[in-house]
C-alpha cells in the first residue's frame, strides 16, 4: 500500500508462507503414513513392517520437526529470545529423538533380514546428515543455550549455525528423496514405469519435500523477516558482558 514501509507490507506475508510450509509438512507426514500403512503393509516393530518405521520418524523428526525448528526465529518475533532459543532446542532435540527411532527400526530390520548395512548412497547420505545434526544441536546448545563461548566467539559461530542449518535441511530432504527412489526400485520396480498408484504417491510425497525445504528456506533466508532486534535484551546482554567480561557483545 502507498504510504506504508516495504518492511511492513513484506512482513503481512510471513503468515501465508508459514502457514504453507505447515500445510506442506503436514502433507509429507501424512503422505508418508499413508505410503507405508496402506501399500507397504502397516506398521510394527518385528517382521516386514518394522522398516516402514523407518521413513515416517525420518520425515517426520529430520524434515517436518527440523523444518519447525529452523522457523522458530521467524514464526515468535516477539517472544523474548531466551524462550525462542529453548523452543528451537527442544523441536531439535523432539527431532533427534524420532530420527534415533527411525534409524533403529532400519538396523533391527535389516539385521533380522541379513541385508547389509550402509551400502547405498541413501544410507551414506543420512547418515552424515544424521551425525552432522547432532553435532549442529550440541554446538548450538553449547554456544547459545548455555553459553560458555565469549561474545566474539558466538558472532563468530552464528553465520555457520545459520547456515549449516539450511544445508541440513536441505540434505534431509535430499536423503529423503534417495530413499524414496530406492523404496521404489526395490519395492514395484516392473511397474513403476506403468505410472501405479503407489509409484504416483511417491512421486508427490518427494515433490512436496523439496516444496517444504525450499519455502522454509524462502522463509528463512529472506531479510524482512527477520527477528526485530529487542532494545531492552540488547542493552540486558550488554551490561552483563561488560560486567562479566569487560566486553561489548554483538547482536546476533
Amino acid at each position: 500500500m502507498e504510504g506504508m514501509p516495504l518492511s511492513m507490507g513484506s512482513l503481512r506475508t510471513l503468515p501465508w508462507y508459514v502457514a504453507g510450509s505447515q500445510v506442506l509438512g503436514v502433507a509429507c507426514v501424512v503422505i508418508t503414513g499413508v505410503w507405508m500403512g496402506h501399500y507397504r503393509g502397516g506398521y510394527a516393530w518385528d517382521g516386514s513392517a518394522q522398516f516402514n518405521n523407518h521413513p515416517l520418524c525420518m520425515v517426520l523428526g529430520l524434515v517436518f520437526l527440523y523444518g519447525d525448528a529452523v522457523l522458530v526465529y521467524r514464526v515468535f518475533r516477539n517472544e523474548t529470545k531466551r524462550s525462542v532459543k529453548i523452543l528451537h532446542a527442544l523441536l531439535h532435540m523432539m527431532a533427534l529423538v524420532i530420527s534415533i527411532v527411525g534409524l533403529v527400526a532400519v538396523f533391527d530390520f535389516h539385521s533380522s533380514a541379513k541385508i547389509s548395512h550402509m551400502y547405498s548412497l541413501h544410507s551414506w547420505c543420512g547418515m552424515l546428515t544424521f551425525v552432522l545434526f547432532v553435532l549442529q544441536w550440541l554446538l548450538g546448545l553449547g554456544f547459545f543455550l548455555f553459553p560458555w563461548a565469549s561474545a566474539q566467539l558466538r558472532s563468530w559461530y552464528l553465520p555457520l549455525h545459520v547456515f549449516f542449518g539450511l544445508l541440513l535441511l536441505a540434505m534431509s530432504v535430499g536423503s529423503c528423496l534417495l530413499g524414496i527412489t530406492e523404496k521404489l526400485l526395490f519395492s514395484i520396480m516392473e511397474s513403476y514405469i506403468m505410472f501405479t498408484g503407489e509409484g504416483v504417491l511417491a512421486n508427490t510425497l518427494g515433490l512436496l519435500l523439496v516444496c517444504f525445504g525450499v519455502v522454509v528456506g524462502y522463509v528463512v533466508t529472506r531479510e524482512d523477516f527477520r527477528r526485530p532486534p529487542n532494545p531492552e535484551e540488547e542493552a540486558l546482554s550488554v551490561h552483563f558482558k561488560t560486567l562479566s567480561e569487560g566486553e561489548i557483545p554483538s547482536s546476533p
